[in-house]
């Protein structure tokens, strides 16, 4: 499918356009970078404690602020999720705590109970005693039925209770978010009958708010991850250096890696910029847009190199300007509907994946960009200012014909 035909743009003659763009951006997000004090890490790579916590209402996160600053935790950040695939989300927080200097294990699992503990202080309602029903897990409520027996079952009625207790918490998580704010709620669960609804009542409340999960980090941990994310996107560009260097010429590959690196950079300034935090779901998506990116390139050179064996005669740019229109079309699809996709992703991905959604999204942005603007204008400029770099006395076009295939 070929959205144009006959595409006669004069992609080199605009490069400085394309320079000039990369250098506002680079700048800008930099700046943003040390006005912060450096990029953002979330908890996988800083260490501490991430609790995620679901109210029965909008989540009062002015009075958390003050409940966690009473229990003495200063060190804490407070972020709402929302999103569009799941609008039980709209009541939802996440609680980092972050631990400077080399907390233990010990003293980052405190730190979660102390989060716990102010929660429960500030916004528990029961003073009965009674376990909240919204925390109980699936083993403590077949535990509870089981020992209660509100169906007269006997002895052997472990079982039927395991099953019973699954639909109650299923139907607790599922049609109401992982909160129940009146036990009749669950009514319509199979099983549910009035016996086991009032036996419920009797052994259970009903809180305004539940743990939904809880993460721990040690900074330990944190500071290796981080290591060996920056290893593993230096170890990618090494080796795609060095493939492309075989295959075309190593001005190539030295082009296609400082594009890819270009790109890195950029989504970084973007993410300090937006304020998003690094995580190991964004170095995911950074090493995936790597290998995106320095594909549309490897397409764009390939056709540079068969170009150069039918256009002895012409000037390098004119053969890389033919070659970035013939693929015109090619990357306008393979790039629009991925684009289209992590768009998407990020709009209605929720929370959870919005930093990810939003590398995602930027680096096919600015990968697809890169491989005609920055890419194929470094390989120009190199041939422009060393003419016989691939043969003695030879011209661009011949250079490129003779390479590796």
């Amino acid at each position: 499918m070929e959205f144009f035909r006959n595409v006669n743009v004069d992609w080199m003659g605009k490069a400085k356009y394309f320079v000039a763009l990369s250098l506002v951006l680079l700048i800008g997000g930099w700046i943003s970078i040390f006005a912060h004090g450096g990029l953002q890490y979330g908890i996988d790579f800083r260490g501490g404690t991430l609790v995620y916590v679901r109210f029965a209402g909008p989540a009062p996160v002015d009075q958390i602020r003050k409940a966690l600053s009473e229990a003495g935790l200063q060190n804490t950040s407070i972020q709402g999720i929302s999103g569009v695939a799941n609008p039980n989300s709209k009541n939802d927080v996440v609680i980092g705590l972050e631990r400077k200097g080399q907390a233990d294990d010990a003293a980052l699992d405190a730190g979660k109970q102390a989060i716990f503990g102010a929660l429960r202080k500030t916004f528990g309602t029961d003073t009965s005693g009674k376990p909240d029903f919204n925390s109980a897990s699936n083993s403590q409520v077949a535990g509870y039925l089981t020992q209660h027996d509100p169906l007269i079952l006997g002895p052997t009625a472990g079982d039927r209770y395991t099953q019973l207790a699954q639909r109650l918490v299923a139907g607790r998580d599922a049609d109401h978010g992982g909160i129940v704010t009146n036990f009749q709620q669950l009514a319509s669960v199979d099983g549910a009958t009035p016996a086991v609804i009032a036996s419920l009542q009797t052994g259970y409340s009903l809180g305004t708010f539940a743990i939904r999960s809880a993460e721990i980090v040690g900074p330990k941990v944190g500071a290796q991850l981080r290591r060996q994310a920056i290893f593993a996107t230096l170890y990618a560009l090494a080796g795609m250096l060095i493939y492309i260097a075989f295959r075309f010429e190593w001005v190539f590959g030295a082009a296609a890696v400082i594009a890819v690196l270009h790109d890195v950079l950029i989504t970084l300034g973007l993410f300090s910029v937006f304020h998003y935090e690094i995580s190991l779901t964004v170095i995911a998506a950074l090493l995936t847009l790597v290998g995106y990116s320095m594909n549309d390139t490897i397409v764009i050179f390939d056709r540079v190199r068969e170009n150069s064996r039918l256009m002895r005669r012409e000037p390098l740019p004119e053969i890389v300007n033919r070659a970035i229109n013939q693929t015109l079309s090619r990357t306008i699809l393979t790039s629009g509907l991925t684009f289209l996709t992590v768009l998407v992703l990020y709009l209605m991905g929720g929370e959870v994946l919005r930093s990810f959604s939003f590398a995602m999204v930027v680096g096919v942005v600015i990968g697809t960009y890169s491989s005609f603007g920055i890419a194929a204008p470094i390989v120009v400029a190199w041939h422009k200012f060393h003419p016989n770099a691939g043969a003695a006395g030879a011209t661009p076009g011949r250079n490129l014909a003779t390479a590796r295939r």
